[in-house]
């Protein structure tokens, strides 16, 4: 059984709600994408500007479709910038997308000490990650909680960049890079932003 793959104990996820919450972010454990996609729609009002990094985890649990589908009423700003064909006009309108009420995407390892993993080859979503949106929304795959935060770079860089790397190879025939790595250890409790982690009792992302 492959050790990145594999969906954790409830003890050690719930160890792992408990050590997220004293680092100032909101955890909730739900059994499948589907509840998490549910979640989504319930914390995200009409009319909030929303922006999303590139990610396997929320095409899987049927975001990206739903935001197709264009019935949510939110502010789309990924839709906005992927529509501009002038490139400057489209560097523009990603830089100010870092503005947005909300993001979403996902973490490439959870420590069970409450620490999380975001890598990127050119570095646009983490912006919104670090300091910019006042409003986070990570859904993570419970396979990606390892004990430390140790553990969590070796998942990054012996697991998830050789399948990441492959993947944008056969989609793009370009590779990727760990160029840019966030460690995330807290959220400053007088920042006034809202992080919330929506973990998913399955195999969900890299």
């Amino acid at each position: 059984m492959n050790q990145w793959t594999t969906i954790p104990s409830d003890g050690v996820i719930q160890k792992t709600v408990d050590a997220l919450k004293k680092h100032n972010i909101s955890p909730l454990i739900v059994a499948s994408g589907k509840e998490a996609m549910e979640q989504i729609i319930s914390l995200i009002p009409k009319g909030a500007s929303i922006m999303n990094g590139s990610s396997k985890t929320l095409e899987q649990i049927g975001y990206l479709d739903y935001l197709k589908g264009g019935k949510h009423g939110w502010n789309d700003l990924h839709h906005a910038i992927t529509s501009e064909n002038d490139p400057e006009k489209r560097a523009e309108l990603r830089r100010q997308s870092v503005l947005s009420d909300y993001y979403l995407g996902s973490v490439h390892a959870l420590s069970g000490t409450g620490e999380f993993l975001i890598a990127s080859n050119t570095g646009s979503q983490l912006p919104h990650v670090v300091y910019t949106s006042p409003n986070l929304i990570f859904v993570v795959g419970a396979q990606k909680i390892v004990p430390t935060l140790a553990d969590a770079f070796k998942r990054l860089e012996e697991y998830v960049y050789p399948l990441e790397n492959k993947h944008m190879m056969d989609l793009y025939k370009v590779g990727t890079n760990l160029s840019k790595i966030v460690v995330f250890k807290k959220e400053r409790q007088k920042s006034g932003r809202t992080v919330r982690m929506i973990i998913v009792k399955e195999v969900l992302g890299f």
